[in-house]
């Protein structure tokens, strides 16, 4: 009797004690883990309120300037004296050679080369990703072409094979930009990617999936893919910059973009005149491009950082 009031007891007090445990804590996933530690950075927070806000530049430029950036007026030529007051007004960074709001054409500028930024980085990461995943799975002699085909893509400079692209346009724009871009731009994520894929592709789970009789599609898209991309995730933000940069030195050379498009590139390129006499003129649009440049880079890092346990 004793005995059967004791295992009572005891079932008592376990029972109780499972009441009031904590719950065990949900596991999380790497990319909630990643935000987790990238709240915590300095670095991340700053270059992420930065590119927000070239992103609301991009989008509504209205809202920080009314000033019609092609209009100019020619009794303002060269002015580089701001007058210092309200913020938005036409004149905070001086005018150009043809009397323009410099103001405004760096408000106006950030819209062009934001586009081409993320247009090029989007589509290399598809089109290369999609390469490189699939010649990572599949191996063998898919595998030996399409890494043939992108070496001979990698053996072209981005820089000098974007300016034999946009020679063939009579007409070079925005998008014809992003196509000389893209269709050099796609080997490192084709690169990146393979190695990834080639990686995952051994796991325990993907050799599950294949036992359980899952279709390719269902294992490249739902296993491979989701645990493969956070290389190519972090190769592409820090590439955006370069992208960013990139279209701006082909506007310098007067490959890229034409007016009436504005760019920063377009607008450098005018100022090296008159770098002596008139700085004002080249120090805003440069000055507005390596901060983009330098955004999209730390911004990178911090992810590179936050996705690869190794470097915490």
């Amino acid at each position: 009797m004793p005995d059967l009031l004791d295992t009572k007891s005891a079932g008592a007090d376990a029972a109780i004690a499972a009441a009031v445990a904590p719950a065990p804590e949900k596991a999380r996933s790497l990319g909630s883990d990643a935000w987790r530690e990238l709240r915590r950075k300095p670095v991340f927070l700053l270059s992420a309120a930065l590119i927000l806000l070239l992103l609301v530049i991009t989008v509504a430029p209205g809202l920080f300037t009314s000033v019609d950036p092609r209009a100019g007026d020619l009794r303002h030529h060269y002015l580089g004296s701001p007058q210092y007051g309200h913020f938005f007004q036409a004149d905070w960074f001086g005018y150009d050679g043809q009397g323009r709001s410099i103001y405004a054409r760096v408000i106006h500028g950030a819209r062009a080369s934001i586009i081409v930024g993320t247009c090029v980085t989007a589509a290399v990461a598809v089109v290369g990703g999609l390469i490189g995943m699939l010649a990572g799975y599949f191996g063998g002699w898919l595998d030996t072409l399409l890494s043939r085909i992108t070496d001979i893509f990698f053996g072209i400079p981005l820089l000098l094979g974007s300016l034999v692209v946009l020679n063939a346009f009579t007409s070079r724009t925005v998008w014809s930009v992003v196509f000389a871009l893209v269709a050099l731009g796609w080997t490192q994520m084709a690169r990146v990617m393979r190695g990834s894929v080639i990686t995952v592709k051994q796991a325990d789970y993907v050799t599950a999936a294949k036992a359980l009789g899952a279709p390719t599609r269902r294992i490249l898209f739902r296993h491979i893919l989701p645990n493969a991309i956070a290389p190519v995730i972090v190769v592409a933000t820090i590439a955006l910059g370069g992208y960013i940069a990139t279209e701006a030195t082909l506007s310098f050379l007067g490959i890229g973009l034409q007016d009436p498009t504005i760019s920063w590139g377009i607008d450098i390129n005018s100022a090296q005149q008159v770098i002596r006499t008139a700085p004002h003129v080249l120090f805003f649009p440069a000055g507005m491009l390596s901060l983009t440049v330098l955004s999209f880079i730390m911004l990178g890092d911090a992810v590179r950082d936050a996705l690869d346990p190794k470097l915490r």
